[in-house]
């Protein structure tokens, strides 16, 4: 039995993930987590989550691939699919942290040396040896391509990160679990339902998604808040392959409405 001047204070980076200590007592017992069921449509079924045990990812919504002064853009590409999920976006993670789900933004942000790519990896986007692809000097912004810490992975500006709550993993390949911090970070807030968004659809975000789900997470793809740049029939096969194998396919305004029944 626990000393009435036996004060006990709280362990741990988050509330859902917390002791209670003194200096001769440690209470394993976790707060509770109060169930907030959400019943939303992801066809062929309606499918109900749990806010409370849910996350929000966010994948490489960055000026390199978004942003008109990016690489991609500076390469040819046209980004205007990839700027597709900024509004959707802008309307539901306002919506999700005032829910309590955390915002996790899954970017790319490589080593300035990058000591842990490997050629095979810079061959994917530096075909010929020029120095284009991954660490090459942006003519703007005096920025190297998807380096951590500069402009190139930041996020847009359309979509500021709230920094009182938002969490932040860098990747450096198109799986956002790989060799990151990804897997511990979303253990140790005791999730089992992730959200994916972000570019590129059939790339990034269905790389990460993949392995969630191989990781025993249950997995929902954002299609309006999802894009890529690829031909539209890589997305299709995107959209049909969560569906088929990986979890399921829903928009974020059918979130927002299922959030705001659910609080009705």
């Amino acid at each position: 039995m626990r000393l009435k001047e036996d004060p006990m204070n709280p362990l741990g980076c988050n509330t859902r993930n917390r002791w209670q200590v003194s200096d001769i007592t440690a209470n394993l017992v976790r707060p509770p987590v109060v169930s907030r069921p959400v019943t939303l449509s992801a066809p062929p079924k309606q499918v109900t989550l749990d806010l409370a045990r849910t996350a929000m990812i966010v994948i490489d919504m960055q000026n390199d691939f978004c942003h008109p002064e990016g690489w991609l853009a500076g390469i040819g590409v046209d980004i205007t699919p990839a700027r597709a999920p900024i509004a959707p976006l802008s309307r539901l993670l306002p919506a999700l942290r005032g829910a309590g789900v955390p915002v996790i933004w899954v970017n790319w942000g490589n080593r300035k040396d990058l000591a842990n790519i490997p050629p095979s990896l810079l061959h994917v986007y530096d075909p010929e040896g020029r120095g284009t692809g991954l660490g090459g000097a942006l003519p703007v912004h005096d920025a190297h391509v998807l380096e951590h810490g500069s402009w190139s992975a930041g996020i847009v500006d359309e979509l500021a990160a709230d920094a009182s709550c938002d969490i932040h993993v860098d990747k450096y390949r198109m799986s956002g679990f790989w060799d990151t911090v990804l897997d511990s970070v979303l253990r140790n807030l005791r999730v089992d339902t992730l959200l994916f968004a972000g570019v590129n659809m059939d790339q990034c975000v269905m790389a990460t998604l993949q392995d969630a789900s191989c990781l025993g997470y249950d997995c929902i793809l954002l299609e309006d808040c999802s894009a890529t740049t690829s031909p539209d029939f890589c997305a299709q096969a995107t959209v049909y392959n969560v569906r088929q194998c990986f979890g399921f396919v829903t928009s974020g305004d059918e979130c927002l409405r299922a959030m705001h029944d659910g609080a009705a």
